[in-house]
């Protein structure tokens, strides 16, 4: 809970980042409020990447600007320094002769990197960073992964058996379509969280076994990038996955032409394939991946050390056989039941 009236503002200024979730690629989610004699005056966080920033938002939200000679701005995250699709916002406060900025969190984006602040100082404005610093990092992990990591925040998510199968034994002329383990409330949450990330993806057992659309039916958000390992192209062109309504990367080791929005990323599946296929991710400007399967791709990130969450879903069956789910050795972060579905939240904090 916040201590004083710094962390109570800022606390605030989360709350508004947070509602632009999803939306901000490859931009941080950030919030902004401006106080004047120990009240609020104005409020701002940043809606949409190419849009007006946090701390423009919230001046614009000021009626009286001369107020602001006399106010305190809170944002969560350090102001941009740099001219780049809107102003430099360190530049904007200078000008408006805002006298005192409380931050969260530095931002590592090489761009600006204390290079804000010290704008901001060098003008004689009094800053003070570090204020609900580990909320605020933690707020914007996949934006501070990306930078600093040179790699997408990874996600890992599926669901398994209360006997540790993530699929039952599948024989010939069994139907391509998805194994529901989970109900309608677990599969809702899912299509939340892939609304949240930038993208999703799949190995190819997965893909030519179920068939998914891998977008988001259930919830209202963007659609993700959809990302699909296919080492020799034997995934049939009529799968749901090459329907042309979302944009596709498939990473394969064949030559093939981008086509009806697929794009196709020739690398070698080597011992050096996860370096390159993060490094591709990276140059790409994806900041989050959310992989969904299959369970070989999955336990191999694992004991790779390349993800940074995990989401368990442990749903109320048994299949006695089938393929085994992947093992995390450690205890979860976090434990809920969604709907009667048991759902483990495991955060790596040794991730590579």
């Amino acid at each position: 809970m916040p201590e004083n009236q710094d962390e109570i503002y800022m606390q605030r200024c989360l709350q508004l980042a947070k509602k632009g979730l999803g939306n901000t690629y490859p931009n941080p989610m950030v919030g902004s409020v401006i106080v004047h004699k120990g009240k609020i005056i104005g409020e701002g966080y940043h809606k949409k990447c190419g849009e007006a920033h946090a701390e423009v938002n919230a001046v614009n939200s000021v009626k009286n600007k001369e107020l602001l000679k006399e106010s305190t701005l809170y944002v969560n995250l350090e102001p941009c320094a740099h001219q780049g699709r809107t102003p430099a916002c360190s530049r904007m406060i200078i000008e408006h002769e805002i006298p005192k900025v409380i931050i969260g969190c530095e931002d590592s984006f090489a761009k600006v990197a204390g290079k804000g602040v010290g704008m901001m100082k060098n003008a004689g404005t009094d800053v003070k960073t570090g204020v609900l610093e580990k909320e605020s990092r933690e707020l914007n992990k996949r934006f501070f992964t990306y930078h600093e990591k040179k790699r997408p925040y990874i996600i890992l998510k599926w669901a398994q058996t209360i006997d540790g199968f993530i699929d039952f034994e599948r024989k010939a002329g069994t139907p391509i379509q998805p194994n529901w383990i989970t109900d309608e409330y677990a599969r809702m949450l899912v299509h939340k969280w892939r609304a949240e990330e930038q993208a999703i993806m799949v190995a190819t057992n997965t893909a030519e076994k179920d068939n998914p659309k891998l977008n988001v039916r259930d919830w209202h958000g963007n659609q993700p990038i959809r990302i699909v390992l296919d080492r020799t192209l034997r995934l049939k062109s009529n799968l749901n996955l090459f329907d042309g309504t979302q944009k596709t990367i498939i990473f394969t080791e064949q030559q093939k032409k981008d086509a009806n929005n697929v794009a196709y990323v020739q690398v070698a599946f080597d011992k050096s394939f996860y370096v390159r296929l993060l490094n591709v991710l990276y140059n790409e400007d994806i900041q989050s991946v959310f992989i969904e399967g299959g369970a070989k791709f999955l336990q191999n990130l694992i004991d790779k050390n390349y993800w940074d969450e995990a989401r368990v879903f442990i749903g109320d069956l048994k299949f006695f056989k089938g393929i085994k789910a992947p093992i995390i050795n450690f205890q979860p972060n976090k434990k809920e039941v969604i709907s009667g579905n048991k759902l483990f939240t495991y955060k790596n904090s040794e991730a590579k």
